[in-house]
């Protein structure tokens, strides 16, 4: 497999990056999800190419678009989309909000099963609605879905929606088939719109394939799918996105809601990087997902040997592993702060993602592995005080 040089340690300070520039200078930022590797050349090319010609009026988007969206998830994952389904916005998290502003009215309650990526409750809440957790169990290390819990909420008659999260952030499961259909089955008998964020589709590893919502097809007309290749490309700042949306309907309302939410428009570079992406990117995501999945086992690995009380999910998918660090008694909020303070290392806590997120602490490993092992031995030079 070709060497992308995933092991070299980009320097990012001074880029005005979220990630690096809000830490103070010493600190290790492992928190929020995007790479420290460069994106694929493919993509970094179309965007050169597009930057050349210094001109970055309003953006058409051209059928090459839709082509490359449907030709990838046709190539890669089996999913035949039509030209007609994908409406593009700027990012998932607007085409959350469009949607749920689109197929609930204010006061409807609206499922996740948390803990769940921080923004699906900011969406629900802004858009009037009221967020009803449904825990995941974790079952000697691997979380999963509570159906009895789904099936009880379902059936309340305010439900309307139930975002999903597949693959899931932060827990790092990535859902089967067999979960998904026993899933739709309980959404589709109550009523319940599906609105599945599926943004780290991409990052499944090879032994645990990603299965778009869209490709249950007895589900499909109940569901609503935002894609992106932000994740998986490490483009998430040229902000672009899209919503599969079979049901002519529903379609035309979330349509309207982009445009009432002005969140209508992209932007040049995002355009031709998602083609690129699409189009010419596969190689140099399959050694991505090597390379993140030879990280995650070097930190199991470590965390076995060294840190055996705080053990990590299985991780199927993403980059993002979910530490269980209850054995040191304290809150995930206190220790992400004294983490910050004492050892320099910037993580997530738990708490962010909802109920059943105290005691967790969420790691990115999407990093140089010299990196990723400088920031257990942090961790551990934390613990061992």
């Amino acid at each position: 497999m070709k060497d992308y040089g995933f092991d070299e340690e980009v320097n990012r300070r001074g880029t005005n990056s979220m990630k690096w520039d809000e830490a103070e200078a010493d600190v290790l930022p492992m928190w929020v999800a995007d790479m420290d590797f460069r994106t694929a050349p493919c993509v970094r090319g179309a965007v050169e190419r597009r930057a050349a010609h210094g001109v970055f009026g309003y953006t058409h988007v051209p059928d090459a678009y839709y082509e490359a969206v449907a030709g990838w998830f046709a190539r890669r994952h089996g999913w035949h989309v039509a030209r007609e389904w994908i409406l593009y916005t700027s990012g998932v998290v607007p085409a959350l909000s469009a949607v749920i502003k689109a197929l609930a009215r204010p006061g409807d309650r609206v499922l996740v099963q948390s803990p769940v990526y921080n923004c699906f409750f900011s969406s629900i809440r802004n858009n009037g609605c009221e967020a009803v957790q449904m825990p995941l169990l974790c079952k000697e290390g691997r979380w999963v879905m509570d159906y009895d819990a789904l099936e009880h909420e379902a059936a309340d008659p305010r439900a309307s929606l139930l975002l999903l999260c597949n693959p899931h952030n932060p827990v790092g499961r990535v859902w089967t088939r067999e979960e998904l259909v026993r899933l739709g089955g309980i959404c589709q008998r109550h009523g319940v719109a599906v609105v599945s964020d599926e943004i780290h589709g991409e990052l499944a590893f090879p032994d645990h394939p990603y299965t778009p919502f869209g490709t249950l097809e007895a589900f499909r007309r109940m569901a609503v799918i935002c894609t992106s290749p932000s994740k998986a490309f490490n483009m998430a700042g040229l902000q672009i996105a899209n919503i599969m949306v079979e049901d002519a309907d529903w379609r035309w309302r979330i349509d309207r809601a982009i445009n009432d939410n002005e969140v209508c428009d992209v932007n040049p570079f995002g355009v031709e990087a998602l083609m690129a992406a699409y189009n010419e990117g596969a190689p140099w995501l399959d050694a991505l997902l090597a390379y993140l999945q030879g990280n995650y086992r070097a930190m199991w690995a470590f965390c076995r040997e060294r840190l055996p009380e705080f053990p990590v999910a299985d991780l199927e998918g993403t980059y993002l592993a979910w530490m269980d660090c209850r054995a040191l008694g304290m809150s995930s909020d206190e220790l992400e702060k004294v983490l910050r303070k004492e050892v320099r290392l910037w993580l997530n806590a738990g708490t962010m993602y909802g109920e059943g997120g105290e005691g967790y602490m969420r790691w990115n490993l999407a990093c140089p592995r010299s990196r990723m092992l400088e920031g257990l031995k942090r961790f551990e030079e934390y613990v061992r005080r």
